[in-house]
C-alpha cells in the first residue's frame, strides 16, 4: 500500500463514526459486531500457532485459483486445478457451490483455510463459514473493484468482528497501475466505513498478487517485477495470515463446546457435523449433548466415534481436538443441524450464532404427472422426492422445505432458496440421481412490515454492456420496477458501461435471457440480495404465447414444417410429445393449440412432380436455467434425467378453456 493511501485512511478514520450514524441498517450491524467482538476478546489458552481464515470474494475474482496456489506452496503433493471444488457440478460450471475447509502448515503453524462460494445465491454457505474463522482474505480484482457480492461478504465479515486482509488479485493484467489500485483501496475503505468498521478494521493490510502466476507481495511494483521474471511465491499472503489474523480464542480447561457450521452425510458413519471448537478438548469415546440455538434445549445425546480433520485436501482421523481446531465429528447423530452447539454434559448454555438470511424465492416440487412419466427415471414417488429434499435441506443452510400451499395448482413440497441458480442446482442434483418431478414457476417470498404493509426482497444488480446497448438495457430494467443507482461509462479494461440498479427480485425472474438477447451475449450480469422493501405492485413483462400440442405421439417433419411460420419450435422431428406439452413459442401473445404429429396422407395416385424437400430450422434448446426464467404462471417444468420439457399445469384442453372462461367472468 502506498504511503499516500495510508495517510488518507488515517485522516478518514475520524469520519467513520459519522458515516456509521447515517447508514440505514447500522444499528443492527453494530449490535452484531459488538456481540461478536466481545466473544472474541475472551482469554485464550489455545495454541498461538493456529490460524483460522476464510477466503471471500466476488465470483470470478480468482479466489479458487489463489487457494490452489496456497496449498501448492505448503505441500509437496500434486495439487490439481480447482482442487477444493470436488463436486461434479462445481467442476462443470466453474463455480464454488459449497464451503469446504482444509489445513496447511507454514513456519510450524497450522492454517485452517475455508473456501467459500463467490455467487450470491450461495451466500448462506459464506455466512456459516465465517462462524469457523477469526479472519478473512478478501480477494478483489482491481479492474472490477467493489462488486455486489464483495459488499455482501464484507458486511457479513464485519458483523462477525473479523479484520479482512485484502488481496488485490490479477495484478499481472495489462493496465493495473498504482493509481488503479489506490482507487480500489479507497473504495474498499469507504465501504468498510459505511458498514460500521472500527479503527482496526479500517487499517487493513493489502497484498498484491497474481494467483495464476503464483506471486504475491506487499508491494505492487515488486509483485509485477516477480511476475515478469517468473520468480516469487505466495508467502506474502501466508505471512500476512500469521501476522494479521489473531489466534483462536478459547480455553482448553473449560467444558467442551463446538458450534456446528456444516452438515454432511457419510455412507458408513451417517450424519457428520463440522465446526470449530470454541472451548475445551474432545477425545474419542466422549459423551456429548446437542443444544439447540437460543433456548438450549437438549436435542440428543451422543458418543464420539471418530474425529476427522482435513490436511492438504485429505481427510485424516485424529485422536483428539482442542479449542481453536476445525474438525468433523462422527457420533451417530440423528437430528443435529447447523447452528446447534455440541458440548459436554455439564454445559448448559449454547454458543451464540448469527441467523442466516432468509430465502427469497420458492418453487413447488411435485410428482411428474405427464403422459411420459416413468419412462426415463426411477425415482418417481412423492415420498422419495420428499426424503431427498429434506436430506438436502439438512446440509444446505439456505434451503427450506415445507408442505405446499397448493398455490400453483399442483400438490407437492414448497422449496425455498436464495435465487434461481440455487434452486436450479437442487433440481439438477435430483435429475442426475434419477428423479422425475414437476416444478412450478418461481415466486418471491413476500413479507409484512411492522406497519402491516407488504414487503418484497430487493437486489443490487450490476450490468456491464456496450454503450450502444445501454438504452435498451435501462429501459428493460425500469419496466421491471428497477431504479438506476449509478452509471460508469468507462468501466473495466474494455471500456464498457457499468450500470448499477436496485431491483425487486420479482422483476429479475427471467431477465437474464432478455439481457443476453439485448446485448447479443456480450453483457455481464451480477446480482446480490440487499434487503426487503415496500412492494412495488404489478410488473408488466412482454409475453408471447405458446404452441401447445393437442395430441400424444411422435413429431413429424411434415407437421413441424407447417408450424415453423407460427413461431419458434422447441422440439425436432421424431420427438415424443403429449397433449398439453409446450412445443414452441408463438409469434403472437395468445396460446395456439397445434398438432405436431400429423403425417402427410398417401394416395395411390402418382404425383406429377416431386415433393419439395422440407428443411427445418434447428429447434431452440431449453435448458434448466432458461426454463426456470421462461415458464409461465399456468405452466410447469417437467424434469427427467434425460429431458427438460415445458407443459401446461392443466393438460386437458377443455379444462383450460373452462378455467379461462371462469377467470374472465
Amino acid at each position: 500500500m502506498s504511503s499516500t493511501a495510508t495517510a488518507v485512511r488515517k485522516m478518514m478514520r475520524s469520519a467513520a463514526a459519522t458515516v456509521l450514524t447515517r447508514h440505514a441498517t447500522t444499528q443492527t450491524l453494530v449490535r452484531d459486531c459488538v456481540y461478536a467482538r466481545s466473544w472474541r476478546r475472551r482469554a485464550s489458552t489455545t495454541s498461538s500457532s493456529t490460524r483460522n481464515v476464510a477466503i471471500i470474494a466476488h465470483v470470478d475474482h480468482g479466489k479458487t485459483t489463489l487457494l490452489d496456489q496456497l496449498i501448492r506452496s505448503t505441500s509437496e503433493a500434486r495439487v490439481e486445478e480447482r482442487a477444493m471444488d470436488n463436486m461434479q457440478l462445481e467442476k462443470e460450471r466453474g463455480i464454488t457451490i459449497a464451503a469446504k475447509y482444509t489445513a496447511v502448515s507454514y513456519k510450524n503453524a497450522t492454517l485452517h483455510i475455508v473456501d467459500t462460494p463467490g455467487h450470491a445465491d450461495f451466500g448462506g454457505e459464506v455466512e456459516r463459514a465465517l462462524e469457523l474463522v477469526d479472519g478473512a482474505l478478501l480477494v478483489v480484482d482491481p479492474f472490477e473493484g467493489v462488486m455486489t457480492q464483495t459488499k455482501f461478504v464484507v458486511r457479513k465479515a464485519l458483523q462477525k468482528g473479523l479484520k479482512p486482509l485484502v488481496v488485490l488479485n490479477k495484478v499481472d493484467r495489462d493496465g493495473v497501475t498504482r493509481a488503479l489500485c489506490d482507487a480500489v483501496e479507497s473504495d474498499l475503505f469507504d465501504l468498510f466505513a459505511a458498514m460500521g468498521a472500527d479503527d482496526a478494521q479500517l487499517d487493513f493490510t493489502v497484498v498484491y498478487a497474481s494467483a495464476r502466476a503464483g506471486v504475491a507481495s506487499t508491494s505492487l511494483e515488486e509483485a509485477q517485477k516477480q511476475i515478469v521474471e517468473g520468480s516469487g511465491s505466495v508467502d506474502a499472503i501466508l505471512q500476512g495470515i500469521l501476522d494479521h489474523v489473531p489466534a483462536p480464542r478459547g480455553c482448553t480447561q473449560q467444558p467442551f463446546a463446538l458450534l456446528v457450521s456444516m452438515i454432511e452425510r457419510d455412507p458408513f458413519f451417517g450424519r457428520l457435523v463440522t465446526g470449530r471448537v470454541f472451548d475445551g478438548a474432545l477425545g474419542i469415546g466422549d459423551t456429548l449433548k446437542v443444544l439447540t440455538l437460543g433456548d438450549g434445549v437438549v436435542r440428543e445425546t451422543v458418543r464420539v466415534q471418530k474425529i476427522f480433520t482435513s490436511r492438504n485436501l485429505e481427510r485424516v482421523a485424529v485422536k483428539e481436538a482442542k479449542a481453536g481446531d476445525i474438525v468433523t465429528i462422527a457420533a451417530g447423530f440423528g437430528d443435529a443441524t447447523v447452528a446447534d452447539t455440541l458440548c459436554s454434559p455439564e454445559r448448559r448454555e449454547p454458543l451464540p450464532s448469527t441467523p442466516v438470511d432468509p430465502p427469497t424465492l420458492s418453487m413447488t416440487f411435485g410428482v411428474n404427472t405427464s403422459s411420459l412419466a416413468g419412462k426415463e427415471g426411477n425415482q418417481l414417488t412423492e415420498r422419495q422426492i420428499e426424503e431427498r429434499l429434506r436430506a438436502e435441506a439438512d446440509t444446505d443452510v439456505s434451503l427450506r422445505v415445507s408442505d405446499s400451499s397448493d398455490e400453483d395448482g399442483i400438490p407437492g413440497l414448497q422449496v425455498s432458496g436464495r435465487g434461481e441458480l440455487h434452486l436450479g442446482i437442487i433440481i439438477e442434483k435430483l435429475r442426475r440421481e434419477g428423479f422425475e418431478l414437476s416444478v412450478s414457476p418461481p415466486r418471491v417470498i413476500q413479507g409484512i412490515d411492522d406497519e402491516g404493509c407488504r414487503t418484497e426482497p430487493f437486489e443490487n444488480v450490476l450490468l456491464e454492456c456496450d454503450a450502444n446497448d445501454c438504452g435498451g438495457v435501462i429501459d428493460a430494467v425500469t419496466q421491471r420496477k428497477g431504479d438506476l443507482l449509478d452509471m460508469d461509462t468507462n468501466a473495466g479494461e474494455d471500456g464498457r458501461t457499468r450500470l448499477t440498479f436496485y431491483v425487486p427480485s420479482r422483476g429479475l425472474i427471467g431477465f437474464r435471457q432478455e439481457f443476453i438477447n439485448a446485448t447479443r451475449g456480450n453483457g455481464v450480469m451480477q446480482r446480490a440480495f440487499d434487503s426487503y422493501g415496500p412492494s412495488r405492485g404489478a410488473i408488466g413483462k412482454a409475453k408471447k404465447g405458446k404452441l401447445i400440442s393437442t395430441t400424444s405421439g411422435v413429431t413429424t417433419t411434415y407437421s413441424l414444417g407447417a408450424l415453423e411460420p407460427r413461431g419458434t419450435l422447441f422440439v425436432g422431428p421424431a420427438s415424443e410429445v403429449y397433449a398439453g406439452m409446450i412445443i414452441g413459442e408463438h409469434t403472437r401473445e395468445n396460446d395456439l393449440e397445434v398438432n405436431p404429429t400429423k403425417e402427410k396422407k398417401l394416395t395411390n395416385m402418382r404425383a406429377s412432380g416431386n415433393d419439395e424437400t422440407i428443411r427445418l430450422t434447428p429447434p431452440k434448446v431449453i435448458d434448466l436455467e432458461s426454463a426456470i426464467g421462461y415458464v409461465g404462471t399456468d405452466e410447469l417444468i417437467e424434469v427427467t434425467p434425460k429431458a427438460i420439457r415445458l407443459r401446461k399445469a392443466e393438460l386437458a384442453s377443455s379444462m383450460r378453456r373452462r378455467a379461462s372462461r371462469q377467470a374472465d367472468s
